[in-house]
């Protein structure tokens, strides 16, 4: 429930909290340090007045002299061992256990008393051989008034202190959030197309607009790319449905037998057609949603050879070049049939004769490359050719044309494997397609 209220809070106040608290936290535990070292510097302080007193004391004693001093505010008595005085003065108000520290040389610190006093003290000898306890002494006056006193007023202090910290704090977080408040009105009235202002100040701020600016630039690619893709498909789909519908209502009226058996196959090319149409786009949205097959060693030479098997071609010369025997690549066998069916479609569309396919080991990769004896790809169309939907002859035959999948769909199943795909001049006068897998040992 805590958690939830402070989350709800805005993040000004929550950093200001913070800060605030562990200011003032900071500040106070301060205080309390500072207050318990004024005693001791009180103390340090009559000690330093004391010390000089006391060397001129003993030298006295030691020289037969009576013990004087003319600072009235400190008193210098000379007992013997005992604590009993021998300077005619009164008894000392120190207990035997004082007595006994100060022959050891340790000064005593007496707090009873109207007025705490401090007592410094060592043994001499007296010219007749005595044992003389020589002792200096000077009241505290104000020792425990100074140590509570000095305490509130650090712990105003501190106080005070929290409560500036906290005030800059405000102030400091308003102004560097400000560049975000003005960033996110623009994100709100941001049109298609448009980027947000970019700050001056070279600063974290600048690196999120930027950042986001690329974002909305990937977000509008990917809405233009998705609305073409929705556009096309719909466009390519619409076109076999329509015909097998047209199919469909001649047959119905006219139920001749030998018209309907016409119709019926023509209903099935368009359903063949509208099927691998179908399956592309399935496969494509799979890869662009990030859905990839395990990958696994798949020969590219066998492949090849079943591939051009189930082109069903007998008019053209199909032929597989392999002179390192068999090559293994990294892909799932899956997307290696996918890549052959189509670009052997794709090239015996086109191919007058020959299509030769020829698999070659290059180093730490495999080249799959597929030649014809068509009238190949003009320079202008290469770039594009890939590109889904895109046909280089916008008005052929749907008979003699495809959907402009296929070659997409190569370049994705390669490019997701870290491979490449080109087009090119075939020395067969065509086109040449050429592929590039990671190599991997069988």
């Amino acid at each position: 429930m805590v958690r939830r209220r402070w989350l709800r809070r805005t993040l000004r106040f929550r950093i200001t909290a913070v800060a605030t608290a562990a200011t003032c936290v900071f500040l106070l535990a301060l205080s309390g340090l500072a207050s318990t070292l004024i005693g001791p510097i009180l103390v340090d302080s009559a000690d330093t007045s004391l010390q000089p007193v006391l060397a001129t004391s003993v030298e006295q004693v030691r020289s037969g002299r009576p013990a004087l001093t003319a600072a009235p505010e400190i008193q210098t008595r000379v007992t013997d061992t005992a604590g009993t005085p021998v300077d005619g003065g009164p008894p000392l108000s120190l207990s035997p256990q004082d007595i006994r520290t100060l022959k050891s040389g340790t000064p005593v610190l007496r707090e009873t008393g109207p007025v705490p006093s401090r007592w410094i003290g060592t043994v001499a000898t007296a010219p007749d051989g005595a044992q003389r306890l020589v002792a200096v002494g000077t009241g505290l006056a104000g020792y425990a008034d100074t140590q509570r006193i000095g305490f509130q007023w650090l712990l105003l202090g501190a106080v005070l202190g929290a409560a500036v910290a906290g005030i800059a704090t405000w102030f400091a977080v308003r102004s560097s959030l400000r560049p975000v408040e003005r960033m996110r009105m623009a994100a709100a009235r941001l049109e298609a197309g448009r980027r947000l202002p970019v700050p001056d100040a070279a600063d974290e701020l600048r690196s999120l607009a930027g950042a986001l600016n690329a974002l909305l630039a990937r977000r509008d690619e990917a809405s233009e790319r998705l609305r073409r893709f929705t556009g096309d498909a719909a466009h390519e789909l619409r076109s076999p449905v329509a015909s097998i519908r047209v199919q469909a209502e001649v047959a119905v009226a006219n139920p001749d037998p030998e018209l309907s058996h016409e119709v019926l196959e023509e209903v099935v090319r368009e359903s063949v057609r509208l099927s691998t149409l179908v399956d592309g786009l399935l496969t494509l949205a799979r890869s662009d949603a990030g859905e990839v097959p395990p990958a696994e060693p798949v020969d590219l030479v066998g492949a090849a050879r079943m591939a051009l098997d189930r082109l069903h071609a007998p008019e053209l010369s199909l032929t597989v070049h392999a002179p390192g025997g068999m090559c293994w690549v990294s892909a799932a066998p899956t997307e290696v049939d996918l890549v052959l069916d189509n670009l052997l479609r794709n090239a015996a569309r086109h191919a007058r004769a020959t299509i030769v396919v020829s698999v070659l080991p290059a180093g730490s990769a495999v080249r799959l490359v597929v030649d014809d004896d068509g009238h190949g790809v003009a320079e202008e169309h290469r770039a594009k050719v890939f590109d889904r939907f895109y046909r280089v002859q916008d008005d052929r035959a749907r008979s003699t044309g495809g959907a402009g999948l296929g070659l997409a769909l190569v370049a994705e199943l390669v490019r997701r494997r870290g491979g490449t795909v080109r087009v090119g001049e075939s020395p067969e006068g065509g086109a040449r397609f050429q592929v590039r897998w990671r190599a991997v040992k069988g």
